[in-house]
C-alpha cells in the first residue's frame, strides 16, 4: 500500500508561490463607488489639501482666542457679533479685535479668527452682542487646512483592502476611479453521491450540500469572484469534464470531497491529469485537512484545489491556502492574529500541525481567553461556535493552560 507523501502548510504555500511566480498580477480600473472590498493596485496621493480650508468642528462663534483670555461664568467677555458664516460659502468678511461671527459645524473660519467658542458657552444680549463665559485656546474647536492630508502626501498605499472609510477618503480626494487588483475568479464543485441541494428533500443516506455555500461565502469574503458552482455525483468523467470547462474561465477550481483514498474518490487523478500529470501537493500534515490536493495548469494559469469533504476542514484549508495566497499575491498586509490565553491543556501528537477551533471570551481584567471548541471536522456547528482557530505546530506535543496563543479569526 502506497502512503501519501504529505506537505506541511508552509511547504504547500511555497509550492503555490513558486507555481504562480511567472503569473502576472492583473489590475482593473473601477469606479470608487464599486471598490468596496477591492485591493488597491496603486499608491494614492492627495491632489489637494484636505480639508481645503480652516473649519469649525462645533456650532458656536468664531473668535480671536486672545479676546477670550480670562473669560469665565463670573467674568464673561463681551464681543460684537459682526455676521454669520453660511454653510457652503466663504465668510463675507473677517473679524478684528473684540469681534466674533456665528459659525455652524463645518463652516469656513473667517479671516482673523483662530478658534471657536461652543454656543453652549455663549449668551446673546442682543443681535450684535454676545457674552462668552469660557476661554478658548488658539486652534480650539477647529480643523486647520490640510490637517487631514497635505497636498502631495500619500493617502493610501498599494495593497490596501478598501473598507468604507477608505472609500470615504477617496471621495474626499475627489477620486472618481481607482486602480485595483483584478479579483481571482473561482469555481466551486462539491462531489458525492450522498449530496442533495440545500432545499432538497431528505431521504436515508443523503446529506444537504454545505460546502458549496460555505466556500462561496468564504471566497467572497476573501475578495474573490464566483464564476460557477456545481454539485456532482461521484463520476470521474463528469468531474473531469466540469473541472476542465471551469478552467477556461476561472483562476481557481476548488473541488470539495473525493480527496481521500476512498474507492470512488477520483479528485486526485482528475487534478493530476488536468495539471499535466503532476501534483504540487497530495496531502497536508494538518489535522483536520490531510486529504488536500494541489495542482497547477500553466496553460490556463489555473490553480486546482482538492479540499476535504468535511465542512470545517474544507473551510480551514481554504483560508490557510487560498485566503493566504490571495493576500500575498495582491500585496495586502497579512491578517494579524489576536493574542489570547488558553483556558485548558490541548494535547497533540507531533508530526502534523493541529488546527483547533476556539471561542474568544473577555476576562475580567480586559484580556482575552481562548476557549477550545471541540468537535469533529464534519460538524458545521464546530465552525459556528468558534470565533477563530489556533495552530499547534507539527513539532509540539500540545499547548498548556495559560499559554498565550495566536487566534486567527474566521
Amino acid at each position: 500500500m502506497k502512503l501519501l507523501q504529505v506537505d506541511t502548510v508552509a511547504q504547500a504555500r511555497e509550492k503555490l508561490k513558486q507555481a504562480l511566480q511567472g503569473q502576472e498580477v492583473k489590475t482593473l480600473r473601477i469606479p470608487v463607488g464599486e471598490a468596496l472590498g477591492k485591493v488597491l493596485a496603486e499608491d494614492v496621493y492627495a491632489a489637494e489639501d484636505v480639508p481645503g480650508f480652516d473649519r469649525s468642528t462645533v456650532d458656536g462663534y468664531a473668535v480671536r482666542s486672545a479676546d477670550t483670555s480670562g473669560a469665565s461664568e463670573s467674568l464673561p467677555t463681551f464681543l460684537e457679533i459682526t455676521g454669520e458664516v453660511e454653510m457652503g460659502g466663504a465668510p463675507a468678511h473677517g473679524i478684528g479685535p473684540g469681534e466674533c461671527m456665528y459659525i455652524p459645524t463645518g463652516g469656513m473660519l473667517p479671516l482673523g479668527a483662530d478658534a471657536v467658542v461652543m454656543v453652549e458657552y455663549c449668551e446673546l444680549f442682543s443681535d450684535t452682542e454676545a457674552a462668552v463665559y469660557t476661554s478658548v485656546p488658539s486652534g480650539g474647536n477647529i480643523v486647520r487646512r490640510g490637517d487631514d492630508l497635505r497636498k502631495g502626501e500619500p493617502a493610501l498605499l498599494k495593497g490596501t483592502a478598501l473598507r468604507p472609510q477608505e472609500i470615504g477618503l477617496l471621495s474626499a480626494l475627489g477620486r472618481q476611479t481607482v486602480e485595483t487588483v483584478k479579483p481571482w475568479g473561482i469555481t466551486i464543485i462539491s462531489t458525492g453521491d450522498e449530496l442533495i441541494p440545500s432545499d432538497g428533500e431528505m431521504s436515508p443516506g443523503k446529506v444537504r450540500d454545505i460546502n458549496t455555500h460555505c466556500l462561496q461565502a468564504a471566497a467572497r469574503k476573501a475578495g474573490l469572484e464566483i464564476r460557477g458552482s456545481y454539485v456532482l455525483r461521484d463520476e470521474r468523467e463528469l468531474l473531469r469534464r466540469t473541472v476542465q470547462e471551469a478552467m477556461e474561465e476561472s483562476d481557481i477550481v476548488a473541488v470539495s470531497g473525493g480527496s481521500s483514498k476512498g474507492r470512488k474518490d477520483e479528485t486526485a487523478s482528475v487534478i493530476s491529469e488536468l495539471a499535466g500529470g503532476e501534483l504540487l501537493t497530495q496531502g497536508l500534515a494538518l489535522k483536520p485537512g490531510k486529504p488536500t490536493i494541489l495542482g497547477y495548469d500553466g496553460a490556463t494559469e489555473t490553480i486546482l484545489l482538492g479540499l476535504p469533504g468535511h465542512p470545517a476542514a474544507a473551510m480551514i484549508v481554504f483560508q490557510l491556502l487560498i485566503g493566504w495566497l490571495w493576500e500575498d499575491r495582491s500585496g495586502q498586509r497579512p491578517s494579524w492574529p489576536v493574542p489570547a490565553s488558553l483556558t485548558v491543556n490541548i494535547p497533540a501528537a507531533p508530526g502534523r500541525a493541529v488546527c483547533q477551533m476556539v471561542r474568544l471570551v473577555a476576562d475580567g481584567d480586559g484580556t482575552r481567553k481562548a476557549v477550545p471548541v471541540f468537535g469533529r471536522s464534519g460538524l458545521i456547528s464546530t465552525l459556528t461556535e468558534a470565533d477563530g482557530y489556533i495552530m499547534i505546530p507539527e513539532n509540539k506535543e500540545g499547548l498548556k493552560k495559560g499559554e498565550t496563543v495566536d487566534v486567527f479569526l474566521l
